[in-house]
Order: C-alpha cells, then structure tokens, then sequence
C-alpha cells in the first residue's frame, strides 16, 4: 500500500476512533476509506479489516468509561451475551446478501432517531429510573442483544448510535451513561462479528492492527470529551452523526 493511502487511512481510523467513542458511527468513515483504500480487495476482507480496527478503540473506550460511569451491569451483561452470537449470524450472512434491501430501512429509522433527538430535547440529558421496568429491561436485551447487533455484524456502521437510542428512549438512562454501556456491547458485536471474519480468512491483520492503533487513540480521546462536556455533548454529536449517516446512505441509495 503507497504511503499516502495508508497515512490517509490512519487519519481516518483517528477520527473513526473519535466518534466511535462518543456516539458510535465510526464505520461511517473508515469503511469507506478502506474501500477506497484498497479497492480491489474482496468486500468481506474489509468488513472484517474494520472490525479488527473497531473493536480494539471502542474497547479502549469502554475502559475509560467504566472508570468513571456507573454501567448498568444488569442491563449490558445479559445484551452482550447475545451480542456476541447476534453480531456472528450477521456477520455469517455478510458475504452473501447486500445491504439495497436494508438501507432504505434503517434510512427510515435514522430520520426517526434524529426526529426523536432533537424534538425531545430532555431524552437523555437526566436519567430516569422510573422507565427501568422488568419489560422494558427485557425488551432492550433483546432489541440490543439480537437486532442490533445483527446488523452490526451484517452492515456495521450506525450501531453505537441504535445502542444509545435503546438506552436512553426505553430505558431512560442519561446519554453519557448509555455511551458507556453501548461501548461495552458494541465491543461484544465487533468481536463477535471478526471472529466469523477471521475463521472464515477475511481479515487483513497487519493493516487491521495498525489502524487499531488510530482508533485507540481516538476512542481515548473521545471518550475523555464525553466524559468532560456532558449529556449534551453527545446530544449534539449524535445528531451530526446522525445526519451524516442518513446523507451517506442516501447518496449510496440514489447516486
């Protein structure tokens, strides 16, 4: 690989590092760049490239979080159990379907999470224990735990952002709170989803572990913001992420 892809890459894997950390969203970066990087390298190689990278920063992350946040064990231990199978079975489809069906999908719930977010201005900036009921809890297992992670091992990129979503709309935690616990299952999805990628030979290990060592830096970065500048600190980014995830799939879609 010439230099200035690769030093263009390890720019990328920083900022991907960044937003992964904060909100989630960073495939919508470094996939792309990966694609344009290494563009005659089969399509699986990437997935599972992006997801050597990925779950080494956002597990960065989900340290630094836990060293100041409280996770809520009860809720994250159960959903990145599942997390770890549900990513596998999408990642085990990845090489035989394609995302045209999907994108106008989650198209349509990414407008309604950023509909959500920004007409709901209290979501997320106080926790509200009230929402933590038994069916409630039981019902973002299985959203987080099974659905979401699905998709995260089959497309990827947008997950930590459903993750925060589950949290704070059903459960009602604090955004800062429900980054920290969607680190640790968005940690679960992208292991789960590179070992199918590894035992089925799609990933490019060197280039994989140099970029992690970018995305390391970026989560630890990312994760200290967030930590430092609030609930509404990632309000705000999540939207921008939000919004750039909806322009990317849409230029995807209708380009």
């Amino acid at each position: 690989m010439e230099p200035e892809i690769l030093g263009l890459l390890l720019t990328v894997a920083l900022a991907a590092g960044w937003i992964d950390a904060v909100v989630g969203g960073g495939g919508l970066l470094l996939l792309p760049a990966l694609l344009v990087g290494a563009p005659n390298a089969p399509l699986a190689t990437l997935l599972g490239t992006n997801k050597l990278a990925s779950v080494f920063g956002t597990t960065s992350a989900a340290l630094t979080y836990a060293r100041k946040v409280r996770i809520q064990l009860r809720v994250v231990v159960p959903t990145a159990l599942l997390a770890l199978v549900g990513s596998g079975l999408g990642a085990g489809l990845a090489t035989a379907l394609t995302s045209e069906v999907l994108e106008p999908i989650i198209m349509v719930v990414l407008a309604g999470v950023a509909l959500m977010v920004y007409f709901r201005p209290t979501m997320g900036a106080a926790s509200d224990p009230g929402l933590r009921t038994r069916n409630r809890l039981l019902a973002t297992i299985a959203l987080a735990g099974l659905g979401i992670s699905f998709y995260d091992g089959l497309i990827g990129p947008g997950t930590g952002v459903f993750l925060i979503i589950a949290l704070t709309a059903v459960l009602g935690l604090d955004f800062v709170t429900a980054s920290a616990s969607a680190k640790i299952v968005n940690a679960c999805t992208n292991l789960g989803a590179l070992a199918v990628f590894a035992v089925g030979g799609h990933v490019d290990w060197l280039l994989g572990l140099t970029l992690a060592v970018c995305t390391i830096l970026g989560a630890q970065i990312g994760a200290r913001s967030a930590l430092k500048r609030g609930s509404g600190f990632v309000r705000a980014v999540l939207l921008v992420v939000v919004l750039a995830l909806l322009l990317r799939m849409g230029w995807d879609l209708f380009a």
